[in-house]
């Protein structure tokens, strides 16, 4: 009962947060967009909660994929899509695909939820809070295989992903906790810098948990 009660309260939560971003979507289209993609965080407070089970913990990251790839193709959930003639691509369909492996690590592999958690925290809140930045404060800006970046953003990226990992590192008691919280930020960093077309939205949490699985 508590994983089927956790389907609801995950798809509410999503519903939720639409409502609230379409709201600030008046003031800021961009802002409302990093204002889902951040508080999108709180959905593995939700799965660490109520999911035990693998088979009820996938609906929601298989609904996502579908829910973001219709949305992206017919401009469904306006709020969660850019103009197609910017450079995020296929960035909220895979930001919904990372869910499946970060879930099956964390569920299957592992049994620990953490894993999944420091992938997807650092995705949502460091590219969050990222791009937040990188458009708020002037600071140098660099390209990297087309795709436009700023030093305040990736240097935003890595300190959120280093908050994140040593959090997660001292909670476990993990050796050598700030050296390996270091290492992970500055590979989720530069996977930040280097993908292009949204994939970062796949190749920063899975590979910051597969890291983090290898290392706690």
């Amino acid at each position: 009962m508590r994983n089927v009660i956790g389907i609801f309260i995950s798809f509410a939560y999503i519903a939720i947060l639409m409502v609230v971003a379409k709201y600030f979507e008046r003031f800021e289209k961009e802002a409302s967009r990093k204002f889902i993609h951040i508080l999108l965080a709180n959905w593995w407070l939700i799965v660490m909660a109520f999911f035990d089970d693998i088979k009820y913990a996938m609906i929601p990251p298989i609904a996502f994929v579908l829910i973001n790839f219709i949305s992206y193709k017919s401009n469904l959930i306006k709020v969660m899509e850019r103009e197609a003639t910017e450079q995020e691509g296929l960035g909220t369909v895979y930001f919904a695909i990372s869910l499946i492996p970060l879930v099956m690590l964390s569920f299957g592999m592992t049994q620990n939820p953490l894993i999944g958690l420091t992938g997807f925290f650092v995705m949502t809140y460091g590219d969050g809070f990222a791009a937040l930045v990188g458009q708020t404060i002037p600071s140098k800006e660099y390209r990297i295989f087309g795709t436009t970046k700023t030093v305040a953003g990736s240097l935003t990226m890595f300190l959120v992903a280093c908050i994140i990992m040593i959090t997660v590192f001292v909670f476990t008691n993990t050796a050598m906790w700030f050296v390996k919280a270091i290492e992970i930020s500055a590979v989720a960093t530069l996977l930040e810098a280097i993908s292009v077309k949204g994939t970062d939205n796949l190749t920063v949490p899975i590979v910051t948990s597969l890291l983090t699985y290898f290392m706690i």
